[in-house]
């Protein structure tokens, strides 16, 4: 086996487990896609195995030193790409040599690796980011080039396990392509956390991980999801039957305590007529008493018995079922045209962005998304549409209409606030807090998290806790743009926003590198930058 975990256990911060008794293995070669809802802890599951984080209990072993590709970045801000690519130390030790510095600590940091920086130059080229300087600071670089970088690592690493979190979210179509074809064609133990499913259905096995632990399935993602939704359309027969044994035991306790009743007090009229002694009667009296309470536990232990199993397939169901949401229809005719671009561009550094100017419409009812390689400048027409910048040549008229804008650092939400608070803050319709509670509790937000900072959720938590808040204002916009709305979401809750959004009767516009995600809401055009 690569990797073997037994028994591990995880606390967080707050003291929280995370892991209890946490047992799985991975085969050497194995390629195989670990999944579950945010929360989870798959990306603190991988940084358990890669010894960047400190177990609670039990123990991990692997055959070598896993390489590990992080998700999030900002911890790598102030090294360099040598320093994040981990081979810093070699080339200051082959300067130091070069300069005529003979200490034996340089030859042994160096290790006899010579070209290590003709090895680091070719595979940064062979990613497509050979413009990058060794000594550059990675804060320089875009999201995609530094997934780029610990991707390149691992040719330089070799390491016979490689645990990737979440590689494709930064990753143009492009790249996107050379890590498919980079997974395919991989001979290594990989283990990978990811919501995008072209990925995962590359890999031939799939891993959960829930609350109750690890289940394997099989096969890929595809075979995961056939399997899934067996599983919980037997849970929900089981658990309909369950009800109806339930209301049956109930019935049956409830006439059985009747008759019981009503024989015991036959009993006492005729005893009274055959002028029974009192004391006499009390003895049988509390013998009926005590018959009545047997049978009474009887049924009481029955029933018991079978809320028990319902609640356990109950607690199997929770979070298994997609959410649902819907949007009321659009205030705006189909055809009227929102935005209008007439030789557009802008301006960075006196350079224009777009090689060619933009002319375009957008008009209502229309689904389109904006397309291109990192850097051409997605984002920058997005804010110019929103009249958050100006143009710097060109004009860009635009109709009022009511937007919803959800950028990739979920700006609508209010950080300082908590997500009962931020509920309350769209609460136009003025529901009662039963309903806010229970609509939390729909979009899988228990009362502990309810205290809880939006800034201290997850990506995919806050994407959650926005579409809840739509659900709670009840008010359509005529517009809704998403910036990369597939980034830091479990499959469960993209699978919600794909949906919701699919039934939106309004105009979309949306960036995405992920073309799965474009095909399934019906995207009509698109825009390419």
């Amino acid at each position: 086996m690569s990797i073997v975990v037994k028994q591990l256990a995880y606390i967080h911060p707050n003291r929280e487990y995370l892991f209890q008794d946490l047992d799985f293995s991975v085969a050497k070669g194995q390629k195989l896609s670990l999944i579950g809802p945010n929360g989870a802890g798959k990306s603190t599951l991988l940084q358990l195995i890669a010894g960047q984080m400190n177990l609670a209990g039990g123990e991990i072993t692997t055959t070598a030193a896993p390489y590990y590709v992080p998700q999030h970045f900002g911890q790598y801000d102030d090294f360099t790409v040598a320093k994040a690519l981990g081979i810093e130390a070699k080339l200051l030790a082959l300067e130091a040599i070069t300069n005529g510095d003979a200490s034996a600590i340089h030859f042994s940091v160096l290790d006899d690796d010579w070209t290590i920086e003709e090895k680091a130059r070719a595979v940064l080229e062979t990613w497509h980011i050979g413009h990058l300087h060794l000594t550059q600071q990675m804060s320089t670089l875009s999201g995609g080039e530094k997934t780029k970088v610990f991707l390149a690592g691992i040719e330089i690493h070799q390491s016979e396990i490689v645990l990737l979190d979440e590689p494709s979210n930064h990753l143009d179509a492009d790249g996107r392509l050379q890590l498919y074809e980079w997974i395919q064609s991989a001979k290594m133990t990989l283990l990978v956390v990811s919501h995008d499913r072209t990925l995962l259905n590359l890999l031939n096995l799939t891993y959960e991980l829930n609350r109750n632990g690890m289940v394997i399935y099989g096969g890929n993602y595809d075979f995961y999801q056939e399997q899934k939704c067996e599983k919980v359309n037997a849970l929900m027969a089981q658990a309909a039957h369950q009800q109806k044994d339930l209301r049956q035991a109930k019935q049956l306790a409830q006439e059985a305590a009747e008759r019981k009743q009503k024989e015991n007090a036959r009993g006492q009229k005729k005893q009274a007529k055959k002028g029974m002694p009192r004391i006499m009667m009390g003895l049988m009296k509390n013998g009926a008493e005590q018959s009545s309470s047997k049978l009474q536990d009887v049924h009481a232990e029955k029933i018991k018995c079978i809320a028990g199993q319902l609640t356990e397939i109950r607690q199997q169901l929770s979070g298994q079922s997609i959410l649902r949401m819907t949007f009321d229809p659009g205030n705006l005719h189909p055809g009227k045209v929102l935005v209008t671009a007439v030789q557009l561009n802008f301006k960075y550094q006196q350079t224009n962005l777009w090689k060619e100017a933009l002319n375009f419409q957008i008009r209502s009812g229309e689904r389109i998304a904006l397309t291109g390689s990192n850097g051409t400048g997605k984002t920058t027409l997005l804010k110019i549409i929103l009249g958050k910048i100006k143009p710097t040549e060109g004009q860009l008229s635009a109709a009022g209409f009511e937007h919803l804008y959800i950028d990739q650092e979920y700006e609508m939400l209010n950080n300082n606030l908590t997500v009962f608070e931020q509920t309350v803050e769209f609460n136009k319709q003025h529901l009662p807090e039963y309903r806010l509670k229970t609509l939390l509790h729909q979009f899988l937000f228990d009362a502990e998290m309810w205290n809880k900072k939006c800034g201290q959720l997850s990506g995919g938590e806050k994407m959650k806790l926005i579409f809840c808040s739509l659900m709670i204002s009840n008010q359509a916009p005529d517009l809704i743009i998403l910036d990369e709305p597939t980034n830091n979401l479990d499959i469960q809750s993209l699978e919600m926003m794909r949906d919701a959004i699919r039934d939106f009767t309004g105009t979309l516009i949306v960036i995405t590198h992920d073309a799965r995600f474009i095909d399934e809401i019906g995207v009509e055009r698109l825009i390419k930058l």
